[in-house]
């Protein structure tokens, strides 16, 4: 039930009428509410209703009790016409049928209920300040307030006992006869002062009887409340692993608890105070306690809702009692792995084990800094698991279980021990990763769709498609962490997809999507399923496109359907960026082209996955893409991305020429020739490129003492030919020299000549004018010169080594190299080539 301070602050953000509507539809003045707001805040509203005519009298009696109220409170003020308007509410509500107020009272507070509810699920910053009002601190300071009362009168009655004593001491001490019938004025005065004295203590005990009943019932109230706050804490705790937003501060729960532990101990003492024994609120008090003691233990961290056997978790459980807690023995918490089976029969006995955890044992320990008694399991495992038997196509990722915490804690002052246990949330065990996203759609409709107060771990087969769709963009701007929602357009494209049908928003509002839609059927022509291609998109945004999304730069989920609607119209260059509907986790650009006959036609580039922006950024490559203009409706893509777009790489200090990376469109075919080095003229002599002014070293790799090119060639031919070997007759191809050149040898290009429809993918194939060259080399090679016919003219007056020869070879179309040991006989040799028989 909803306090008044509470109410104050709703009422304070609604509209004057709106205010008014609350209670008038009712034909319950606001006035009665407010002065009213302690005395119907105690009372109990849940049970009544129209047909229950047995509570005809509990109602009559709290409507007089209201209409008492209203004049004692009217006796109180000042102001006439506050008097008049209360006098008229009282006479208005002296016209109510008792069940008719008792069942409008409760109304009220559902109708109450229900706008603070949607107060809370509000962003709004104006309700922070409501999110931090603890809910329940001014009916704790109002039980406190009479305890104290009670502990007044019990004093106050006891001053009056020994009074009393002391006065029936003197009456009995001066032997007066009471059969007599004279009196003298001292025995008179005596006998009054017993009376007034018994009669004052009689009425003391009344009332500290009824003082304490109130207060064992305000305990209850204010204990219900607090188990309820708990239990919303949790439930809010379950509902984070969507999106959905959790205050995980657990300290003004903890004060709330240890007041009510406070409270229960003083009217322990008061109970054992009283003269009489009152065994039924004994009783009730023990009772109180207990279920306090068992809601004070939670699982304030919990363990990863997805595990992998073999790996290391974290969980902490805390109890809220903080200090209370009896010092001395330390206590030990333990866990266990339960199924779905034995978390509905938590507190049963159960000799099944249906796993085994390692390092399952904690100490709960007491921070005195921190006033937290908490035990954490740093380093819990799941070494291995029993899986039930599975029921139809059931998978092991459908499967839940849970951790059950258990121990005995003992309280200070009170000499029994409590064994207490909290379960924690369903958790889905694997053993392997690939397991881990089916896994998570798992936990995901759990968490989403389970109702509060199900049994373990119950959930509907089917929700509607409304219901799901709030649950798939909670989720998605959460793990992106990003503002900007969902639009219109997305959720009618997602419906269309898991549905598999074209429709209006409206209408697939109200279809039901069930569990195998969301998660066990493949899509039609896919081989996935829906939340596996919808967490790929989540997985993109939040690694690579987390600011393009939250500055409305993509699209995102849209149809083709739809994509075409929009962009039909577009001038050409028009583009806008959508997740690819065929490949999990890619963002594709759809763009407009304008064909020669005017018409447009509308392209969709190849999708960007993960590795792809690993490499280079969405900006750049929108950059790079030539084809693409404007980013939907009419916006320049330079002005839209050039945040996003890269700066150019600082000059290379290595020596190296630096390369960039650049995004083309279209295939290598539709692509413009690239110029290769091997394509340019080569005009200067070979043996300048390997001079020491051309070559840099390489990280990490000293270079080799420096060539001598001025006398090498001319050092080299003064000594014998043998290792280069000079060519025979009987073997001219043998020669090295060819080598070098990394062509062919005379022998072989005459051969090739004749082979050359068989060997053309192979080797190169030679033109007519070289071949003539080559040709004559082999006639002059037949006469035995000393050296090798291209070097028939080494003098060089430059000391260069440039002959017709290297300008020749440099005129041919560029070859291939061949791989070293390719042929036959090492480096770069293409081996014999036979003739084909």
């Amino acid at each position: 039930m909803a306090r008044w301070v509470q109410i104050e602050h709703l009422l304070r953000l609604l509209a004057s009428d709106q205010r008014q509507d609350l209670y008038s539809m009712y034909n319950f003045p606001i006035e009665a509410r407010y002065y009213l707001r302690e005395w119907i805040q105690i009372q109990r509203w849940e049970e009544f209703a129209p047909e229950k005519k047995e509570l005809e009298g509990q109602a009559r009696i709290l409507l007089n009790q209201a209409i008492k109220g209203l004049e004692e409170v009217a006796s109180h003020i000042n102001s006439e016409m506050d008097k008049i308007k209360l006098k008229q509410i009282r006479s208005a509500m002296a016209n109510y049928q008792p069940l008719q107020f008792a069942v409008t009272v409760k109304k009220i507070l559902m109708q109450e209920k229900v706008l603070m509810e949607e107060l809370l699920k509000s962003n709004n910053q104006q309700h922070q300040m409501f999110l931090q009002i603890d809910h329940n601190s001014e009916d704790v300071g109002r039980l406190k307030e009479r305890v104290k009362e009670l502990q007044v009168i019990r004093k106050k009655m006891h001053h009056m006992q020994e009074e009393l004593n002391w006065e029936k001491q003197n009456y009995e001490s001066t032997g007066f006869n009471p059969n007599g019938v004279e009196h003298s004025q001292e025995v008179k005065k005596l006998i009054i002062n017993i009376k007034k004295l018994e009669h004052g203590i009689l009425e003391g005990a009344q009332n500290a009887f009824r003082l304490l009943s109130d207060c064992m019932d305000s305990l209850e109230h204010s204990q219900a409340q607090f188990i309820s706050r708990v239990k919303t804490w949790m439930w809010d705790q379950h509902k984070a692993a969507i999106g959905h937003p959790f205050d995980d501060n657990l300290n003004p729960l903890q004060t709330w608890c240890e007041h009510l532990l406070g409270l229960n101990w003083d009217l322990s003492q008061e109970l054992m105070l009283m003269n009489e024994r009152l065994p039924e609120l004994q009783e009730r008090l023990a009772n109180l306690l207990q279920v306090l003691v068992k809601s004070s233990f939670v699982v304030e961290k919990q363990p990863p809702q997805v595990i992998k056997t073999q790996s290391k978790f974290s969980t902490t459980v805390r109890c809220l009692l903080g200090d209370k807690l009896a010092p001395g023995k330390p206590t030990m918490v333990k866990a266990q792995i339960v199924n779905e089976q034995q978390a509905r029969n938590v507190g049963g006995v159960s000799t099944e084990n249906v796993g085994e955890v390692i390092n399952n044992a904690a100490i709960l320990e007491h921070n005195t800094t921190t006033k937290c008694s908490c035990a954490t399991f740093r380093n819990m495992s799941i070494k291995k698991i029993k899986r039930a038997d599975r029921k139809g196509s059931e998978s092991v990722t459908e499967e839940k279980f849970a951790l059950l915490f258990s121990t005995e804690i003992s309280i200070t002052g009170c000499d029994t021990s409590f064994k207490i246990q909290r379960i924690s949330q369903p958790v889905v065990i694997i053993v392997h990763g690939s397991q881990d996203n089916n896994a998570l759609a798992t936990i995901i409709w759990d968490c989403a769709f389970a109702e509060q107060g199900r049994r373990p771990f119950v959930v509907p087969e089917s929700v509607p498609w409304k219901m799901m769709f709030n649950t798939l963009n909670l989720k998605f701007t959460s793990e992106v962490q990003t503002e900007f929602q969902m639009t219109y357009y997305n959720k009618h494209c997602l419906a269309e997809k898991i549905f598999d049908t074209q429709s209006t928003v409206e209408i697939f509002d109200n279809m039901m999507v069930s569990w195998a839609q969301f998660n066990k059927e493949m899509l039609p022509g896919r081989p996935f399923t829906f939340w596996q291609w919808f967490e790929g998109a989540i997985e993109l945004t939040k690694k690579h496109l987390k600011l393009y999304w939250s500055e409305e730069l993509i699209f995102g989920f849209i149809g083709k359907q739809h994509l075409h609607n929009i962009l039909k119209d577009s001038p050409g260059g028009t583009f806008l960026l959508r997740f690819s509907d065929s490949e999990i986790g890619g963002i594709s650009i759809a763009y407009v082209v304008v064909l020669e006959n005017g018409a447009r036609q509308i392209q969709n580039i190849q999708p960007f996955t993960k590795r792809d922006l690993d490499i280079r950024s969405l900006g750049d490559r929108l950059r790079d893409i030539h084809e693409i203009l404007y980013l939907y409706p009419a916006k320049n893509k330079f002005e839209a991305f050039r945040k996003f777009f890269s700066d150019a790489p600082p000059p290379a200090v290595s020596g190296y020429i630096p390369v960039t990376l650049t995004t083309k469109v279209g295939t290598e075919s539709t692509l413009p020739a690239a110029t290769t080095a091997h394509q340019q003229p080569n005009t200067g002599f070979i043996l300048d490129a390997l001079s020491q002014s051309n070559i840099q070293p390489m990280d990490g790799i000293s270079m080799d003492p420096p060539i001598q090119t001025d006398n090498f060639l001319e050092d080299s031919f003064q000594q014998p030919l043998d290792p280069l070997e000079i060519p025979n007759a009987e073997h001219p191809g043998d020669s090295r020299i060819y080598d070098v050149l990394n062509y062919p040898s005379p022998q072989a290009v005459d051969q090739l000549r004749v082979q050359d429809s068989t060997h053309s993918s192979i080797y190169p194939v030679l033109t007519d004018p070289y071949q003539q060259q080559f040709n004559q080399m082999r006639v002059d090679d037949t006469n035995h010169s000393a050296v090798p016919p291209i070097f028939s003219n080494p003098s060089f007056s430059d000391g260069s080594m440039e002959c017709d020869l290297f300008e020749d070879l440099n005129a041919f179309p560029a070859q291939p190299l061949h791989p070293q040991g390719s042929g036959a006989r090492g480096r770069g040799h293409p081996g014999p080539v036979t003739s084909p028989s």
